[in-house]
């Protein structure tokens, strides 16, 4: 096939909103998240990154088997109660392990032993299921980067990628020496290291023919191999058997309208790219005729799609940007990604039932789209929440399961560890996402992320108001929810405005009402950035009519974290606005936080002391205050992830008798009194317990709201979790 380029139109791109099925329809719903570093043995370094990239399941579908190769191990986890996935142990190889696949009871695991990218190596080992031992090995003469098996269990084949240095030539190819795929004969599961064969894939692409850079494989029943040189944005079918090409062809370029192609702040899905080579990675047969590839793009490509090919190199579907619109609808497009956009990575296919469902996987947005192969288009079916970076994905049918393999571990800098998630087919509704934003007249979403402060609208039960913090830097936004739809749904986003354009040197962290139509902001400050300390008072459209900065008084003693929520008191010119600091400044008692209140009407500032709860790891700190009923509610949360958060409580002080002291004197210490722990809400989704908790407000009719900022996806998940605790009472 030539490199037709394939315009698209918007056609596919939002046929349907996000749509969430009734409950007598078949959805997947994540029940388990496994951190992979619970596998590691006691005496391990525990601050060294682990993974979970390509994952597999023994036949009877109770044992997933996954590489990690930072650790270089093969890693099992047992699964025989998918809810509750314990530690199954580690298998150390001599190498980088890269891939796995399971027959007959033994383990293939490709390991890349290469000392440089000039002098590729690798091993396909063989690891006893049962007794974790290693039967045996044959040596793979490159490097390998994916293993599958036939249907019928005869045959393994590997694609010895022998990738290039992107360090050599700005990583432009060729890169001698060229990689090829393995063809190996399966007895009982071990490979006959006798039979193997070698099928060079050289001059047959129009990009660096002579350095051929296989990526992925997958054999489908009459065992056809095929597989993807990723680089070379090409596609061959081998027979197995003989080893022959049976037939190869481009993979060919996607024309994109409506995206976002500037990494600017802001997200703005009006955008086009030209020509872009889908340069697919995982490919994976729907039937013995037709394939589906996911167009990650390593090299100059990534067209943010999935395609669906005849073998004989038809294009049969193109999703275009469609899956990526819907994934920014969900609040998880990835600003800073905008060359590729969420570079779709993963893929399985795999029948449920009657259904024959297809699944590719983000590895930018960190989520999963699933689709029913209905032979012509793909029907959208939802999208699922991974951990960061799904690299692997699994389907285990027989236990109406789904399984994801995310490998970023983020532990160097304190944060995620790379997670297993485990996901269940049953008639339910879907639990994620729990936020999505309306379409424009363009036929786009509304663009959406970090969400911070939370307001409820003081007359309409279940409208509420967010703000984006300084992810979005060039776009400062407020946003309008619609609480009472499931899920949640942004309908509306006002710009913050100086004179007429988006402000600059924004961190908006808080948001209240102004009594008048229009809001009071909250701005977190940043000395290194001239990002000052600050209130601003906008109003209806935008526009922002006063900047207040903290007293100088105070100024001298701030540090990087300020201001981080702020609410109302009383009405007009009686109003008092009350603040949280999220830390200790220079002048606070360590463990003691100042909660600021400004007088409108006599524009004084005064304080009182909060006292921070005590914790083991890492810090606590405030991250929201909001007025109802005589009391200030505030958000108090450790800066913990995943199970070592501990804290992510609400706590409520009561304004009777609360009595601020002048800034410059000895402030008064407030009595707190939790009213909620929001830890079992952050968990009810089975993922991870996100860090930032950041917005809580109570709405028209008394019903409490919480939101999760998911940090713009920018190593985060992307996971924004909208919490309904109910009726908010003092007596709560």
């Amino acid at each position: 096939m030539s490199r037709k380029s394939i315009r698209l139109g918007l056609w596919t791109v939002l046929a349907a909103s996000v749509a969430f099925p009734a409950a007598a329809e078949p959805i997947f719903n994540r029940i388990a998240s496994f951190p992979v570093a619970s596998n590691l043995p006691k005496d391990a370094d525990q601050s060294k990154p682990t993974s979970s990239e390509i994952i597999t399941a023994s036949e009877d579908g109770k044992t997933l088997i996954y590489s990690d190769s930072p650790y270089g191990a093969i890693g099992f986890i047992d699964i025989s109660d998918a809810a509750k996935p314990q530690p199954d142990g580690l298998v150390k190889v001599d190498g980088e392990p890269t891939s796995v696949a399971v027959a007959a009871g033994k383990v293939l695991a490709a390991v890349n032993t290469s000392k440089d990218k000039i002098n590729p190596s690798g091993r396909l080992d063989v690891i006893d299921l049962a007794t974790r031992k290693l039967s045996a090995t044959c040596d793979l003469g490159g490097q390998p980067d994916s293993v599958a098996i036939s249907p019928d269990k005869t045959f393994a084949a590997i694609a010895i990628e022998n990738e290039r240095d992107e360090e050599v030539n700005e990583g432009a190819i060729p890169q001698l020496p060229s990689g090829n795929l393995k063809i190996l004969v399966l007895k009982d599961g071990v490979p006959d290291c006798a039979s193997m064969k070698t099928v060079e894939l050289t001059g047959l692409s129009e990009i660096a023919p002579e350095d051929a850079e296989p990526e992925f494989v997958s054999i489908n029943a009459n065992n056809q191999i095929a597989v993807t040189l990723q680089e070379n944005n090409h596609i061959a079918i081998i027979d197995a058997a003989s080893g022959k090409i049976v037939s190869h062809f481009s993979a060919g370029t996607v024309d994109l309208d409506k995206i976002d192609v500037k990494n600017d702040g802001a997200l703005k899905f009006d955008g086009s790219m030209k020509g872009v080579l889908r340069e697919p990675d995982t490919i994976k047969w729907l039937d013995n005729d037709r394939f589906v590839v996911a167009n990650e793009g390593d090299y100059k490509g990534g067209s943010r799609s999935f395609s669906i090919f005849s073998k004989d190199g038809k294009v049969l579907y193109e999703s275009g940007s469609s899956l990526e619109l819907r994934m920014a609808e969900a609040g998880h497009y990835p600003d800073k990604r905008n060359k590729k956009g969420v570079e779709l990575e993963g893929a399985e296919v795999a029948k449920f039932g009657d259904t024959n469902y297809l699944f590719v996987a983000s590895e930018r947005a960190s989520l999963v789209g699933v689709y029913k192969d209905t032979g012509a288009e793909p029907e959208f079916v939802q999208l699922l929440p991974s951990g960061i970076a799904p690299e692997g994905v699994l389907a285990i049918p027989s236990r109406n399961l789904l399984v994801t393999a995310n490998e970023v571990d983020l532990v160097k800098d304190g944060g995620v560890r790379s997670h297993v998630m485990i996901y269940e087919l049953k008639d339910q509704k879907a639990n994620y996402p729990q936020v999505v934003s309306a379409t424009k007249d363009d036929g786009t979403p509304i663009g959406w992320g970090a969400l911070s402060g939370l307001v409820g609208d003081p007359k309409q039960a279940g409208k509420v108001y967010a703000v984006s913090d300084s992810i979005y830097y060039s776009a400062p936004t407020i946003f309008t929810i619609d609480a009472k739809q499931t899920p949640a749904k942004i309908t509306d986003a006002l710009v913050v405005k100086r004179s007429g354009q988006p402000a600059q040197k924004l961190d908006l962290e808080g948001i209240t009402t102004d009594g008048d139509g229009g809001f009071w902001l909250a701005n977190e400050g940043d000395q290194a950035k001239l990002v000052p300390h600050a209130i601003f008072n906008v109003n209806d459209k935008g526009e922002i009519k006063k900047e207040i900065a903290l007293p100088d008084d105070l100024l001298p003693n701030q540090i990087r974290y300020g201001l981080e929520g702020i609410t109302r008191v009383g009405e007009g010119d009686d109003a008092t606005l009350w603040m949280v600091m999220q830390r200790e400044w220079k002048d606070d008692e360590k463990g003691f936080v100042k909660l600021l209140s400004y007088n409108i009407k006599d524009k004084s500032w005064s304080a009182v002391s909060y006292p921070l709860d005590k914790t083991e790891n890492g810090w606590v700190g405030l991250s929201e205050i909001t007025a109802h009923d005589g009391q200030l509610y505030i958000i108090e949360r450790d800066n913990q992830i995943a199970e070592n958060a501990v804290n992510k409580r609400l706590y409520r002080v009561s304004l009777d008798g609360l009595k601020p002291a002048k800034i410059g004197e000895k402030l008064p210490v407030v009595e707190k009194t939790l009213a909620h722990d929001f830890i079992g809400d952050l968990k009810s989704a089975n993922g991870y317990v996100p860090e930032k908790l950041e917005g809580f407000t109570v709405d028209a009719d008394g019903t409490g709201y919480a939101v999760t900022d998911n940090d713009g996806v920018d190593d985060s998940s992307g996971e924004t979790l909208f919490v309904n605790i109910g009726k908010v009472q003092p007596t709560n």
